[in-house]
């Protein structure tokens, strides 16, 4: 921020507020990460981080330590619920790469979240923020510890449970998709009838879908089954524990891969799908969202983890250009129309996905024949070039 050092505190120590972290160093800001686990521990199995986040990760310098720990898929298959038939595949691969600029890694979140905290070094953990209040021209962090912190921004960073946004906009938090998601890591070994395991594959079906693609070595499957079930979701929190008969009894009559695949987890544990309302507004006066907690959205397109990202350099370049009242509202114009095209464009897919057999299930499958194109627009994207492309030229100084 031009005229003096700016102090920024991110609260939130995942994948989008340490990106952030690490991008506003690199553009010479300085920030504070507060977290409030006593750990930093990443919940889920895997990120598929496709190039609109790859090549951000590149700028920070550290596509080397991912590519060491990821997997590139070989192609993306669509598949056939039952018989297992390939409806269209695509090439992934170094094709991928050639085209969007950045590769398409599987990784375990484990592993993505270590290599972000690692470069960035210091997290304040243990530190769980009950509150922001304004204090003068800045803010002060309010924590459950009875201590407190103070910044000129604040960035709330904490997911979908955010404490921050509450400061900045007190919408409804999420709307129930009618669908649950079924998480699980499965040794390729116990696969026997798997097709392809190096591929992402979907196997689209009546009422419900399964992805799933290698991480690591490639070793290791990461799979997502979604089902619909449209009753309305009950109590406070998005996941509740179920009896492994009922995942497996959801998925009776599929190809044995995807029984093998289901059967094979061991997290017994149901998700809701949500899908965030879209807020008024993503700041007020020096407090910002970021990721999850302005735009959690379903996972049909797999960019959760990419848009945060996203929105993590986006809100960095504004910053180290603009004054702090300019920035923050030069990177909500940026990001919510981006964020709301992903978030409705994934809302579309859920009901495709899962199409009974019949002649809408045929046009699905002819439409997916360009699903390359359709998506393009997604992975295309450069966070960096259109914030770069937004801002204002510098004044020129009074002779």
């Amino acid at each position: 921020m031009a005229g003096k050092a700016l102090s920024v505190a991110i609260v939130g120590g995942g994948i989008g507020g340490l990106t952030l972290a690490l991008a506003l160093r690199q553009r010479g800001i300085g920030a504070e990460v507060y977290e409030r686990s006593a750990e930093l521990r990443e919940v889920g199995a895997a990120v598929a981080l496709a190039a609109n986040g790859s090549r951000v990760m590149r700028r920070l310098g550290l596509r080397d330590e991912l590519a060491a720990c990821s997997a590139v898929p070989t192609e993306l298959v669509y598949r056939h619920w039952r018989d297992g038939r390939r409806v269209v595949a695509f090439p992934i691969g170094d094709a991928y790469e050639e085209r969007f600029g950045g590769p398409y890694f599987g990784v375990h979140r484990a592993d993505l979240q270590r290599i972000l905290a690692d470069a960035w070094g210091k997290v304040h953990l243990g530190r769980r923020v009950t509150g922001v209040v304004a204090d003068g021209t800045g803010y002060r962090l309010e924590c459950a510890d009875g201590t407190s912190e103070t910044a000129d921004v604040v960035v709330g960073a904490d997911g979908v449970h955010s404490t921050v946004r509450a400061w900045v906009d007190d919408s409804p938090l999420a709307r129930y998709s009618g669908s649950s998601g079924f998480r699980g890591l499965v040794p390729v070994s116990q696969l026997p009838s798997l097709p392809d395991a190096g591929a992402m594959q979907f196997w689209l079906g009546p009422g419900g879908h399964l992805l799933h693609y290698a991480i690591g070595d490639g070793s290791v499957v990461n799979f997502l089954a979604v089902l619909d079930e449209p009753a309305e979701w009950a109590g406070a929190s998005w996941t509740e524990d179920i009896p492994r008969e009922r995942i497996e009894a959801a998925f009776e009559g599929w190809h044995p891969a995807v029984r093998e695949m289901v059967g094979a987890t061991t997290l017994y544990q149901r998700w809701g799908l949500f899908s965030q309302n879209p807020l008024n507004r993503w700041h007020r006066g020096g407090v910002v969202l970021l990721g999850d907690a302005a735009h959690a959205m379903l996972p049909h397109h797999g960019q959760g983890a990419n848009q945060t990202i996203e929105d993590a350099v986006t809100l960095a370049e504004c910053l180290a250009r603009d004054s702090r009242e300019t920035a923050l509202a030069r990177y909500e114009k940026l990001r919510r129309p981006r964020t709301r095209a992903v978030q409705r464009s994934s809302w579309v897919a859920n009901a495709l996905l899962h199409l009974p057999d019949g002649p809408a299930a045929d046009a699905r499958d002819v439409a997916l024949r360009r699903i390359d194109e359709t998506v393009e627009w997604i992975h295309s994207h450069d966070a960096v070039a259109v914030a770069l492309a937004s801002a204002s030229p510098p004044r020129a100084e009074s002779p």
